[in-house]
Order: C-alpha cells, then structure tokens, then sequence
C-alpha cells in the first residue's frame, strides 16, 4: 500500500494554482516559474482548501470504481489537517 505524499494536498493544489497564474505552460507568461512558485504558493492556500471542501464528495464515476466513504474521510483527514496549520 502507497504511503501517501510528502507534501500536503492543501500545499500541492496551492501550488498548482500559483504556477497556473504565473506559468507560461499555463494562463502567465513565466517560462521558469517555480522560485515564484516556492515563494508564493501560501498567497493561494485558502483557494486549494476551497478546492478540498468541493472534492471531499466524490462524483458518480469515482465512486463507481471506489469506496466514495473511504474518500471522503481521506480529503477530510486532509481539511483537518490543513486547518490544525492555520491555528
């Protein structure tokens, strides 16, 4: 069984919607965005909660090929965790 990421979801999401605002490879105009990445994913880190809270439901397809209680309690393991960060 895989053990998971060494990274936080909350931190991973916030750090893709950063390098999608800034990067050439996205909606910016950066070719090397990622010393803009490293140093300004935490601006974005209440949209990836955000983005969390939407997906800790899963959707007919995903709960069709997987336990959709499991899930949930998965990305709600990764909300608590983020929100324990904020206090």
């Amino acid at each position: 069984m895989p053990e998971g990421g060494h990274t936080s979801l909350v931190e991973r999401i916030a750090r893709v919607l950063c390098g999608s605002q800034h990067s050439a490879n996205a909606e910016g105009s950066e070719e090397h965005a990622s010393s803009h990445v490293d140093q300004h994913w935490m601006t974005h880190r209440n949209q990836a909660l955000a983005v969390l809270k939407a997906i800790r439901e899963t959707d007919a397809s995903g709960a069709s090929v997987g336990d959709p209680v499991t899930w949930t309690r998965m990305v709600e393991a990764s909300i608590a965790d983020a929100e324990d960060d904020r206090r």
